[in-house]
Protein backbone atom coordinates (compact mmCIF):
# COMPACT_ATOMS: atom_id res chain seq x y z
CA UNK A 1 0.00 0.00 0.00
CA UNK A 2 2.34 2.53 0.84
CA UNK A 3 4.52 2.19 -2.29
CA UNK A 4 1.32 2.32 -4.66
CA UNK A 5 0.50 5.22 -2.01
CA UNK A 6 4.27 6.41 -3.49
CA UNK A 7 3.93 5.72 -6.88
CA UNK A 8 0.82 7.86 -7.27
CA UNK A 9 2.39 10.81 -5.59
CA UNK A 10 5.35 10.52 -8.01
CA UNK A 11 3.30 10.16 -10.72
CA UNK A 12 1.14 13.36 -10.25
CA UNK A 13 4.51 15.54 -9.63
CA UNK A 14 5.49 14.30 -13.07
CA UNK A 15 2.75 14.94 -14.44
CA UNK A 16 2.89 18.33 -13.20
CA UNK A 17 6.43 19.01 -14.05
CA UNK A 18 5.48 17.76 -17.84
CA UNK A 19 2.72 20.14 -18.01
CA UNK A 20 4.94 23.14 -16.56
CA UNK A 21 7.37 22.68 -18.83
CA UNK A 22 4.60 22.46 -21.93
CA UNK A 23 3.09 25.16 -21.07
CA UNK A 24 6.20 27.26 -20.36
CA UNK A 25 8.08 25.76 -23.82
CA UNK A 26 4.84 26.02 -26.46
CA UNK A 27 5.04 29.87 -25.95
CA UNK A 28 8.74 30.13 -26.79
CA UNK A 29 9.82 29.30 -30.22
CA UNK A 30 13.30 27.41 -29.87
CA UNK A 31 15.05 30.09 -32.79
CA UNK A 32 14.06 32.88 -30.51
CA UNK A 33 15.30 31.11 -27.12
CA UNK A 34 18.73 30.55 -29.16
CA UNK A 35 18.76 34.14 -30.84
CA UNK A 36 18.13 35.38 -27.07
CA UNK A 37 21.40 33.32 -25.90
CA UNK A 38 23.65 34.29 -28.68
CA UNK A 39 23.33 37.77 -26.93
CA UNK A 40 25.78 36.73 -24.55
CA UNK A 41 29.60 37.02 -25.10
CA UNK A 42 32.09 35.12 -22.52
CA UNK A 43 33.26 38.08 -20.89
CA UNK A 44 29.43 38.47 -19.65
CA UNK A 45 29.35 34.63 -18.55
CA UNK A 46 32.43 35.10 -16.76
CA UNK A 47 31.28 38.03 -14.86
CA UNK A 48 28.34 36.15 -13.80
CA UNK A 49 29.81 33.57 -12.67
CA UNK A 50 32.19 35.85 -10.57
CA UNK A 51 29.32 37.55 -8.80
CA UNK A 52 27.53 34.24 -8.08
CA UNK A 53 30.68 32.80 -6.69
CA UNK A 54 31.15 35.89 -4.49
CA UNK A 55 26.96 35.53 -3.48
CA UNK A 56 27.94 32.39 -2.03
CA UNK A 57 31.37 33.53 -0.09
CA UNK A 58 28.75 35.77 1.64
CA UNK A 59 26.03 32.89 1.86
CA UNK A 60 28.72 31.17 3.96
CA UNK A 61 30.21 33.35 5.87
CA UNK A 62 26.97 33.81 7.31
CA UNK A 63 26.80 30.29 8.33
CA UNK A 64 30.83 30.82 9.54
CA UNK A 65 29.82 34.12 11.90
CA UNK A 66 27.15 31.71 13.61
CA UNK A 67 29.47 28.62 13.81
CA UNK A 68 33.08 30.53 14.69
CA UNK A 69 31.29 32.54 17.79
CA UNK A 70 31.29 29.67 20.06
CA UNK A 71 34.13 27.79 17.69
CA UNK A 72 37.22 29.82 17.13
CA UNK A 73 38.97 27.24 15.56
CA UNK A 74 36.79 26.80 12.63
CA UNK A 75 38.16 28.81 9.38
CA UNK A 76 36.44 29.69 6.68
CA UNK A 77 37.43 28.39 3.87
CA UNK A 78 37.04 24.85 4.42
CA UNK A 79 32.86 25.42 4.99
CA UNK A 80 32.53 26.51 1.51
CA UNK A 81 33.54 23.13 0.03
CA UNK A 82 30.50 21.96 2.96
CA UNK A 83 28.31 24.55 1.77
CA UNK A 84 28.60 23.70 -2.06
CA UNK A 85 28.26 19.82 -0.43
CA UNK A 86 25.03 20.98 1.05
CA UNK A 87 23.65 23.03 -1.79
CA UNK A 88 24.48 20.59 -4.27
CA UNK A 89 22.18 18.44 -1.91
CA UNK A 90 19.18 20.43 -1.38
CA UNK A 91 18.85 21.95 -5.34
CA UNK A 92 18.12 18.35 -6.25
CA UNK A 93 15.66 17.50 -3.79
CA UNK A 94 12.22 18.10 -4.60
CA UNK A 95 11.07 20.89 -2.36
CA UNK A 96 12.05 24.73 -1.02
CA UNK A 97 15.73 24.00 -1.59
CA UNK A 98 16.36 22.05 2.03
CA UNK A 99 17.77 19.10 2.16
CA UNK A 100 21.71 19.64 2.84
CA UNK A 101 21.42 20.73 6.64
CA UNK A 102 21.99 16.82 8.00
CA UNK A 103 25.16 17.15 5.82
CA UNK A 104 26.34 20.47 7.65
CA UNK A 105 25.96 18.89 10.57
CA UNK A 106 27.68 15.79 10.10
CA UNK A 107 30.61 17.93 8.50
CA UNK A 108 30.51 19.89 11.68
CA UNK A 109 30.88 17.08 14.26
CA UNK A 110 33.18 14.92 12.13
CA UNK A 111 35.49 17.81 11.00
CA UNK A 112 35.39 19.87 14.36
CA UNK A 113 34.30 17.72 17.15
CA UNK A 114 30.88 19.58 17.86
CA UNK A 115 28.02 18.25 19.56
CA UNK A 116 25.23 16.99 17.18
CA UNK A 117 23.31 19.49 19.86
CA UNK A 118 25.53 22.08 19.20
CA UNK A 119 25.81 21.63 15.73
CA UNK A 120 22.13 21.80 14.69
CA UNK A 121 21.81 24.29 16.62
CA UNK A 122 24.25 26.27 14.58
CA UNK A 123 22.90 24.88 11.38
CA UNK A 124 19.41 26.00 12.78
CA UNK A 125 20.27 29.38 13.73
CA UNK A 126 21.85 29.60 10.17
CA UNK A 127 18.63 28.61 8.22
CA UNK A 128 16.70 31.17 10.39
CA UNK A 129 18.79 33.88 9.10
CA UNK A 130 18.12 32.59 6.01
CA UNK A 131 14.35 32.54 5.81
CA UNK A 132 14.39 35.64 7.66
CA UNK A 133 16.34 37.24 4.67
CA UNK A 134 14.74 35.30 2.15
CA UNK A 135 11.24 35.83 3.31
CA UNK A 136 11.88 40.11 4.06
CA UNK A 137 13.14 40.03 0.63
CA UNK A 138 9.66 38.22 -0.79
CA UNK A 139 7.62 40.57 1.51
CA UNK A 140 9.13 43.39 -0.27
CA UNK A 141 8.80 41.33 -3.49
CA UNK A 142 5.26 40.78 -3.13
CA UNK A 143 4.17 44.32 -3.14
CA UNK A 144 6.23 44.67 -6.31
CA UNK A 145 4.19 41.89 -8.02
CA UNK A 146 1.65 44.31 -6.67
CA UNK A 147 2.65 47.70 -7.88
CA UNK A 148 3.92 45.75 -11.69
CA UNK A 149 0.52 44.67 -12.44
CA UNK A 150 1.71 41.13 -13.00
CA UNK A 151 -1.41 39.42 -11.29
CA UNK A 152 -4.25 42.33 -12.59
CA UNK A 153 -5.89 40.12 -14.93
CA UNK A 154 -6.48 37.72 -12.06
CA UNK A 155 -7.35 38.90 -8.59
CA UNK A 156 -6.65 42.47 -7.21
CA UNK A 157 -2.84 42.22 -6.41
CA UNK A 158 -3.63 43.25 -2.49
CA UNK A 159 -5.56 40.81 -1.59
CA UNK A 160 -2.64 37.90 -2.41
CA UNK A 161 0.48 40.35 -1.33
CA UNK A 162 -0.67 41.50 1.69
CA UNK A 163 -1.78 38.00 3.60
CA UNK A 164 1.32 36.70 2.27
CA UNK A 165 3.29 39.43 2.96
CA UNK A 166 2.57 38.97 7.17
CA UNK A 167 3.20 35.61 6.94
CA UNK A 168 6.48 35.69 5.09
CA UNK A 169 7.42 37.75 8.37
CA UNK A 170 7.51 34.97 11.03
CA UNK A 171 10.98 34.25 11.02
CA UNK A 172 11.88 38.15 11.95
CA UNK A 173 9.33 37.01 14.59
CA UNK A 174 11.14 33.75 15.49
CA UNK A 175 14.11 35.15 16.39
CA UNK A 176 12.48 37.97 18.39
CA UNK A 177 10.64 35.47 20.59
CA UNK A 178 13.88 33.77 20.46
CA UNK A 179 15.30 36.31 22.22
CA UNK A 180 12.74 36.75 24.44
CA UNK A 181 12.89 33.93 25.95
CA UNK A 182 10.27 32.21 24.32
CA UNK A 183 10.67 28.93 22.33
CA UNK A 184 7.57 28.99 20.18
CA UNK A 185 8.90 25.55 17.56
CA UNK A 186 9.10 23.65 21.06
CA UNK A 187 6.01 24.87 22.30
CA UNK A 188 4.17 23.60 18.97
CA UNK A 189 6.16 20.29 19.31
CA UNK A 190 6.23 19.48 23.09
CA UNK A 191 2.24 18.05 23.01
CA UNK A 192 3.29 15.37 20.45
CA UNK A 193 6.28 14.66 21.95
CA UNK A 194 4.58 14.17 25.25
CA UNK A 195 2.26 11.63 23.38
CA UNK A 196 4.91 9.74 21.62
CA UNK A 197 6.38 9.23 25.00
CA UNK A 198 3.55 8.26 26.51
CA UNK A 199 2.93 6.04 23.13
CA UNK A 200 6.54 4.21 23.71
CA UNK A 201 7.96 1.39 26.53
CA UNK A 202 7.51 -1.92 27.00
CA UNK A 203 3.90 -3.33 26.73
CA UNK A 204 3.38 -7.46 26.16
CA UNK A 205 -0.25 -6.27 25.12
CA UNK A 206 0.47 -3.94 22.55
CA UNK A 207 -0.79 -5.38 19.27
CA UNK A 208 1.61 -6.33 17.27
CA UNK A 209 1.37 -3.54 14.42
CA UNK A 210 1.74 -1.05 17.29
CA UNK A 211 5.65 -3.10 18.23
CA UNK A 212 6.06 -2.46 15.11
CA UNK A 213 5.58 1.40 14.93
CA UNK A 214 7.80 1.22 18.26
CA UNK A 215 10.92 2.23 16.63
CA UNK A 216 9.96 4.62 14.15
CA UNK A 217 8.29 6.58 17.06
CA UNK A 218 11.10 6.14 19.14
CA UNK A 219 13.24 7.98 16.11
CA UNK A 220 10.59 10.52 15.47
CA UNK A 221 10.65 11.69 19.03
CA UNK A 222 14.48 11.73 19.58
CA UNK A 223 14.48 14.18 16.59
CA UNK A 224 11.54 16.10 18.24
CA UNK A 225 13.86 16.09 21.23
CA UNK A 226 17.04 16.97 19.27
CA UNK A 227 14.82 19.74 17.65
CA UNK A 228 13.24 21.19 20.66
CA UNK A 229 16.71 21.20 22.77
CA UNK A 230 18.61 23.38 19.63
CA UNK A 231 15.98 25.94 19.57
CA UNK A 232 16.76 26.31 23.14
CA UNK A 233 20.47 26.41 22.21
CA UNK A 234 19.60 28.82 19.39
CA UNK A 235 17.82 31.05 21.66
CA UNK A 236 20.53 31.48 24.06
CA UNK A 237 23.27 31.94 21.35
CA UNK A 238 20.37 35.42 20.33
CA UNK A 239 20.90 36.33 24.02
CA UNK A 240 24.76 35.79 23.93
CA UNK A 241 25.84 36.91 20.15
CA UNK A 242 23.16 39.65 19.49
CA UNK A 243 25.90 41.29 17.83
CA UNK A 244 26.94 38.25 15.75
CA UNK A 245 23.55 37.47 14.76
CA UNK A 246 23.25 41.38 13.50
CA UNK A 247 26.38 40.73 11.83
CA UNK A 248 25.43 37.96 10.22
CA UNK A 249 21.81 39.06 9.02
CA UNK A 250 23.75 42.60 7.67
CA UNK A 251 25.84 39.65 5.44
CA UNK A 252 22.84 37.67 4.33
CA UNK A 253 20.79 41.17 3.02
CA UNK A 254 23.95 41.92 1.28
CA UNK A 255 23.64 38.35 -0.25
CA UNK A 256 20.25 38.82 -1.35
CA UNK A 257 21.75 42.68 -2.91
CA UNK A 258 24.13 40.48 -4.58
CA UNK A 259 21.05 38.14 -6.33
CA UNK A 260 19.65 41.02 -7.63
CA UNK A 261 22.31 42.49 -8.75
CA UNK A 262 23.30 39.25 -10.55
CA UNK A 263 19.75 39.18 -11.87
CA UNK A 264 19.48 42.71 -13.32
CA UNK A 265 23.08 41.77 -14.91
CA UNK A 266 21.30 38.75 -16.56
CA UNK A 267 18.54 41.10 -17.89
CA UNK A 268 21.01 43.61 -19.35
CA UNK A 269 22.81 41.02 -21.20
CA UNK A 270 20.29 39.26 -22.76
CA UNK A 271 18.54 42.60 -23.72
CA UNK A 272 15.60 42.68 -21.60
CA UNK A 273 14.31 46.50 -20.43
CA UNK A 274 12.18 46.57 -16.98
CA UNK A 275 11.78 49.25 -14.77
CA UNK A 276 12.74 48.58 -11.21
CA UNK A 277 9.43 47.41 -9.83
CA UNK A 278 9.25 44.56 -12.73
CA UNK A 279 12.50 43.42 -12.56
CA UNK A 280 12.18 43.07 -8.31
CA UNK A 281 8.72 41.37 -9.02
CA UNK A 282 10.06 38.88 -11.51
CA UNK A 283 12.92 38.04 -8.89
CA UNK A 284 10.43 37.47 -6.76
CA UNK A 285 8.58 34.83 -8.46
CA UNK A 286 11.85 33.12 -9.06
CA UNK A 287 12.36 32.67 -5.75
CA UNK A 288 8.83 31.06 -5.03
CA UNK A 289 9.24 29.03 -7.75
CA UNK A 290 11.77 27.31 -6.16
CA UNK A 291 8.75 26.78 -3.10
CA UNK A 292 7.42 24.31 -5.64
CA UNK A 293 7.95 20.00 -4.43
CA UNK A 294 10.28 19.64 -7.53
CA UNK A 295 13.67 19.29 -7.73
CA UNK A 296 15.29 22.42 -8.72
CA UNK A 297 11.75 23.58 -9.06
CA UNK A 298 12.11 22.12 -12.71
CA UNK A 299 9.29 22.88 -14.98
CA UNK A 300 7.81 25.75 -12.19
CA UNK A 301 10.98 28.12 -12.73
CA UNK A 302 10.25 28.03 -16.71
CA UNK A 303 7.04 28.35 -16.09
CA UNK A 304 6.72 31.22 -13.67
CA UNK A 305 9.58 33.05 -16.06
CA UNK A 306 6.93 33.36 -18.99
CA UNK A 307 4.27 33.75 -17.03
CA UNK A 308 6.16 36.87 -15.90
CA UNK A 309 7.55 38.32 -19.10
CA UNK A 310 4.47 38.12 -20.56
CA UNK A 311 2.39 39.93 -18.12
CA UNK A 312 4.82 42.52 -18.57
CA UNK A 313 4.45 42.49 -22.79
CA UNK A 314 7.60 40.37 -23.75
CA UNK A 315 8.28 37.80 -25.90
CA UNK A 316 8.09 34.24 -23.84
CA UNK A 317 11.57 33.11 -25.19
CA UNK A 318 13.06 35.63 -22.99
CA UNK A 319 11.69 34.12 -20.13
CA UNK A 320 12.88 30.56 -21.11
CA UNK A 321 16.42 32.15 -22.38
CA UNK A 322 16.79 33.83 -18.88
CA UNK A 323 15.57 30.11 -16.93
CA UNK A 324 18.14 28.38 -19.07
CA UNK A 325 20.99 30.68 -17.91
CA UNK A 326 20.13 30.68 -14.07
CA UNK A 327 19.71 26.57 -14.35
CA UNK A 328 23.27 26.51 -16.23
CA UNK A 329 24.71 28.31 -13.55
CA UNK A 330 22.54 26.43 -10.76
CA UNK A 331 23.52 23.44 -12.21
CA UNK A 332 26.93 23.94 -12.20
CA UNK A 333 27.20 24.71 -8.33
CA UNK A 334 24.94 21.57 -7.48
CA UNK A 335 26.86 19.57 -9.87
CA UNK A 336 30.22 20.67 -7.92
CA UNK A 337 28.39 20.12 -4.45
CA UNK A 338 27.36 16.54 -4.95
CA UNK A 339 31.22 15.52 -6.44
CA UNK A 340 32.47 17.05 -2.92
CA UNK A 341 30.20 15.13 -1.23
CA UNK A 342 30.94 12.43 -2.84
CA UNK A 343 34.57 13.01 -2.35
CA UNK A 344 33.83 13.56 1.31
CA UNK A 345 32.64 10.51 1.84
Amino acid sequence: MPTTKKLITSSAWFALLVILLYWAMRKAPLPEILASLQLLQAWQIVALLLLNSLIFCLITARWWLIVQAEARQIRFWPLITFRLAAFGLSYFTPGPQIGGEPLQILYLKRSYGLTTVRATAAVLMDKLLEFLANFLFLAIGLFAVTRSGMLARFTPSAWIAIPLGLVLLWPLVHILLLYQHKHPLSALLAPLRHRLDAGIGPNTQTASWQRMLQPWQTGFANSLRLIIVSEHLAALFCRRHLKTVLAALAVSLLAWAGMLLEYLGMLHFLAVHLNFSQTLAALTVVRLSFLAPLPAGLGALEACQVFAFTSFGLPAALGISLSLLMRGRDLLLGGLGLLIAALKK
